[in-house]
């Protein structure tokens, strides 16, 4: 999902935002600092793969999965990285590795970070690694619906 889409959705919601244009960045950290964004209020989408579906993990640029804890809080069987390979088709109009934390639009489940609703504000990847979405962290949970689990350190 292009920028231009991504917006799109967030107008049909009434939902104030703000575009962040960036050189190229791949790393959380890279897109933080050529953003001008602090990094925890920086959201990464990290595509898992539980007991075989395909979900998202949304979680502050500079924390990690801990996927013990994760499997634990879902009450799964298994919980694994996602092989680019076995989501590459579910994000065709996205760069590689930038797919904005919107599970509801490709038909995934998103869970989130308990700590990254502690943050008024948050930015995430808008399709493309040179740019990103700023808004309020309530009307990203309305609009995602995520799931709030706690599998960060």
């Amino acid at each position: 999902m292009p920028a231009k889409t991504l917006k799109k959705f967030l107008k049909s919601h009434k939902v104030k935002y703000k575009a962040i244009s960036h050189s190229p960045a791949y790393t959380a950290q890279e897109i933080a600092a050529s953003a001008h964004v602090p990094g925890r209020e920086l959201a990464k989408t990290v595509i898992i793969n539980v007991d075989g579906t395909m979900a998202m993990a949304v979680l502050p640029a500079p924390e990690q999965i801990d996927f013990k804890l994760l499997k634990k809080s879902l009450g799964a069987k298994r919980v694994k990285l996602a092989s680019e390979k076995e989501f590459a088709d579910s994000f065709p109009e996205c760069e590689p590795g930038a797919m904005p934390p919107f599970g509801n639009l490709y038909d995934m489940d998103v869970y989130v970070a308990e700590s990254l609703t502690e943050d008024e504000q948050i930015a995430f990847n808008a399709g493309s690694h040179s740019e990103l979405i700023r808004l309020a962290y309530k009307d990203f949970e309305k609009l995602a619906e995520p799931k709030v689990v706690k599998f960060t350190g």
